[in-house]
């Protein structure tokens, strides 16, 4: 990972680096900055204002969450085009965590959730300042893949109801498509139609050009024609009152026992807020001078979400959608955000005007949103690639969406970590040839012409030895001598991929030894790095093997023992 340095000023003092993405600024940047901060402003009210409803906030509160989002990314952060704000891949997550203890919109729920977003900012930003972004690596691309799709589905069944015009049930998923399925008669048919022609009118603008603010036209036109025909009165919902003005800064009833309730779900939104940031920054880098700091967007993410607690709001997250709007509409730097920020908190007062849309235009820009996360393409990628891969991403859609995100993810995550367990555990023992007429070795079964030479068998082991495959190492190398044509003089192994080796794996190493000792055959070791060394010597193998039993390469070491080398006694 590329680092920057802390800029200095002409005396060689360090100047504190905030606002990076504007140093340097050019004027040629103004314009496509204008543009992408348009951009970035009529694609994130809609987005932002439906969020806060998927997480069972006030309308408000995601307009909140986004410019505490922007800004302090923008102050603190590194990558000139991530934008940060309310996320709807994290909104169901906690909702669904925080329900658990009040009821959503209920003061208590509001109170709890702007407690979990500092838990969050504060887990995210410590991973930034110790420099453990590697965490993020821990969610595979097929879980990140099946996750994403158990959230989709998650966003539709709670959107349904609201696109439909039937009352919502609480419960688990399966409970809610079954009330679903048996209220069809109920549906009301103007919010339907709004909700259906306001997702028609986002997806068509996107295939169009996604610069084209459909959802922001869908909620204007949908709130026009149900306050100019009364449609309230036809049983339409809308959003009714929404509190304006500023936020009331603080966190109400904290309590121990609030931190404890929250600190898992806190956890949870944290991993996945570092890995959707990581990857955000990976797709979107900036220009060919940008230098990559992830572990410092991570800080700046993290402040986001303590500030939009702070501000009665929820966790922020980095947003692929939304940077590449930035990044299509020739972003240069954070300026683009700022400016859609301050445009935001322009608007605030205005946010009564709010009260006639119809809840079924959120539910269908939000079941658009679910559909963009749903990647069927990366599914059917994975399962091309590797049935395994593809059942852990499956295990983790279907978890998340029928018992909840929590246990997705930890079951999806404990999978992966069996399956690499397993794979580590019985790795492959590659018998090795030379290939004609050079010096080099290769695995039989990878070079057609390499052959063995006779009477000396050589192996790769390219893996650590260690306890989780120490007995298979022992019996691999068995069946390998039991395949050797005629007698067997010497034994090599190749430790070029053995990086470690531990008390276990050197036990299995002595037993193999001693069964080379008792048929008289050779054993030396070819490219054994300083670790492998390091652990031969403290079980006192290097002793029993040799220090001139081990060679720098291979062919050395077939050479050696096959030009009156005497085999190793025991």
């Amino acid at each position: 990972m590329a680092q920057a340095r802390t800029p200095t000023d002409r005396d060689g003092s360090r100047i504190p680096e905030v606002f990076s993405s504007l140093r340097g600024y050019q004027a040629s940047w103004a314009g496509p900055d204008a543009i992408a901060g348009v951009t970035l402003l009529v694609i994130a009210v809609p987005e932002q204002i439906a969020t806060s409803r998927l997480a069972g906030m006030p309308p408000i509160t995601g307009l909140y969450a986004f410019v505490a989002g922007t800004v302090l990314f923008a102050l603190v952060g590194r990558n000139p085009r991530m934008s940060v704000g309310a996320d709807s891949t994290i909104a169901p997550l906690f909702a669904l965590g925080v329900a658990q203890f009040a009821p959503a919109g209920t003061p208590r729920y509001v109170a709890l959730v702007g407690l979990l977003a500092v838990l969050v900012g504060a887990l995210v930003a410590a991973v930034g300042l110790l420099r453990l972004g590697w965490l993020a690596e821990f969610l595979s691309a097929p879980i990140i893949t099946g996750f994403l799709a158990g959230i989709a589905v998650v966003i539709v069944i709670h959107q349904l109801p609201d696109l439909l015009g039937i009352p919502s049930s609480s419960g688990s998923n399966l409970h809610r498509v079954g009330y679903i399925a048996t209220h069809l008669d109920g549906v009301n048919g103007w919010s339907a139609g709004i909700g259906v022609a306001v997702l028609a009118a986002v997806v068509g603008a996107e295939r169009v050009d996604r610069r084209i603010p459909g959802a922001l036209v869908g909620l204007l036109a949908s709130t026009i024609v149900v306050a100019a025909a009364g449609l309230r009165g036809h049983g339409v919902a809308v959003l009714g009152h929404v509190v304006h003005g500023a936020p009331r800064w603080g966190l109400a009833g904290l309590s121990w026992s609030a931190v404890r309730d929250t600190a898992p779900i806190a956890g949870v939104v944290a991993l996945v807020v570092i890995s959707q940031s990581a990857a955000t920054a990976r797709a979107f880098p900036g220009s060919a001078e940008y230098q990559e700091d992830t572990n410092r967007d991570f800080v700046a993410v993290g402040a986001g979400s303590i500030v939009a607690g702070l501000a009665g709001a929820f966790p922020v997250n980095a947003s692929p959608p939304r940077t590449a709007a930035v990044a299509s509409a020739g972003g240069r730097s954070q300026a683009a955000g700022l400016g859609a920020a301050a445009a935001v908190v322009l608007l605030v007062p205005a946010a009564r005007l709010l009260t006639d849309v119809p809840v079924a235009t959120l539910a269908g820009v939000l079941i658009f949103v679910a559909a963009r996360i749903f990647r069927v393409g990366d599914l059917v990628a994975v399962l091309r690639f590797d049935y395994v891969e593809f059942a852990l991403a499956v295990v983790t859609l279907l978890t998340v969406a029928l018992v909840g995100v929590e246990q997705g993810i930890g079951v999806a995550v404990g999978l992966a970590i069996l399956d690499r367990t397993r794979l580590s555990a019985r790795p492959q023992l590659h018998v090795l040839g030379r290939i004609p007429g050079t010096t080099s070795w290769a695995p039989l079964s990878g070079v057609e012409h390499a052959a063995q030479v006779p009477g000396v068998l050589v192996v790769l082991f390219a893996t650590p030895l260690w306890y989780a495959n120490a007995v298979h190492f022992r019996a691999e190398l068995q069946t390998a001598r039991l395949r050797v044509a005629g007698t067997l003089h010497a034994v090599v192994l190749d430790a070029i991929g053995m990086s470690d080796i531990d008390y276990t794996g050197a036990k299995a190493l002595a037993e193999a030894l001693d069964d080379l000792d008792e048929q008289q055959i050779g054993f030396a070791i070819a490219r054994a790095g300083e670790h492998v060394r390091v652990s031969l010597e403290r079980s006192g193998l290097l002793a029993r093997i040799g220090e001139d039993h081990l060679y720098p390469a291979v062919d050395e070491a077939v050479t050696a023992l096959t030009a009156g080398g005497a085999p190793r006694q025991p």
